[in-house]
């Protein structure tokens, strides 16, 4: 496949065909992919990415959401509109669900469910067949995620190894695999945050408004915020307090914390962003400071 002579593109312009040229190796190397989608702003910017690279055919893949049971109300609303709005398929598959089937063990009552989203997603891989799915991760988010190739792979296990990876010399991918094994594909795992917004701003991309500036009663707990809901009520001694916050990702309620902000249009997250030091999950994930590890632990098991 011939690449797009990026030269005279603007950085914005250079990433965006980059990623659609990815997004059309998957699909042209791989029988039967599916596109990661959460709702959240990554997976906003991998689906208007899909649309200029396939429209305006059908779109070659379903959409999959692996849901913990314990999303934001506001942001699984947000993913069946903008699916009904694609007319795309979305293929739901719950933590609860393995629950159910007894292959998700809770650990206790309160546990996070969210590292147990690695088994529903294996559950689902094997259901269908998938044999590429493709996400939003970007190599600025996390330092196992800096380790992971574009196109990851993973064994019949749905095990990831770091040591192991396929290399990509002058943009050349490698998304085959025997029948069992599996593609990871992050066409947007060069962007940063920063270019992420820059994107959704000059797309003119809707997102869910937890993304922007609105009061929310909150606790303050190692260092970050931990929204009060009925499932992470406050705990005796904790004291609460209203706060202006807006949400950099989202996830499990139980695991994801908001940032103090009054950043509540794009301008705003733009200026905000172009200062932070903290990176996105360290700001914000309260599940990655269980160790320093955590995160390429869950995703040598399986995880996105």
């Amino acid at each position: 496949m011939t690449r797009l002579d990026t030269r005279t593109l603007s950085h914005l312009d250079w990433l965006e065909a980059d990623a659609i040229h990815i997004l059309r190796e998957v699909v042209g190397q791989c029988a039967n992919p599916a596109l990661l989608f959460s709702g959240g702003k990554d997976s906003v910017c991998l689906l208007r990415l899909a649309e200029k690279a396939f429209r305006p055919g059908a779109l070659p893949f379903p959409l999959l959401h692996i849901d913990t049971g314990h999303n934001y109300p506001e942001v699984i609303a947000f993913r069946d509109r903008r699916a009904a709005e694609l007319d795309a398929r979305l293929i739901v598959r719950s933590v609860e669900d393995s629950m159910a089937r007894g292959s998700v063990v809770l650990r206790h009552p309160h546990e996070s469910r969210n590292r147990h989203q690695s088994v529903t997603l294996l559950e689902a891989i094997a259901e269908f067949g998938f044999d590429a799915c493709i996400g939003g991760a970007r190599r600025d988010e996390e330092k196992a995620r800096a380790k992971e190739r574009i196109m990851s792979f993973r064994d019949a296990f749905g095990q990831w190894d770091p040591k192991h990876q396929r290399p990509e010399l002058w943009n050349l991918y490698n998304a085959r695999v025997h029948p069992g094994e599996n593609i990871r594909a992050f066409p947007i795992s060069d962007w940063t945050e920063l270019d992420v917004w820059h994107y959704i701003q000059r797309e003119g991309l809707e997102l869910p408004s937890i993304y922007f500036a609105h009061r929310r009663p909150v606790v303050r707990a190692n260092g970050l915020l931990r929204p009060v809901t009925p499932l992470t009520p406050a705990q005796p001694g904790e004291t609460v307090e209203e706060l202006r916050v807006r949400f950099r990702t989202v996830g499990d309620t139980t695991c994801t914390a908001p940032v103090e902000s009054e950043a509540d249009t794009l301008d705003a997250i733009l200026a905000e962003t172009a200062l932070t030091t903290l990176s996105e999950r360290g700001a914000t994930r309260l599940d990655d400071h269980a160790s320093e590890s955590s995160m390429e632990d869950r995703k040598k098991a399986g995880y996105f």
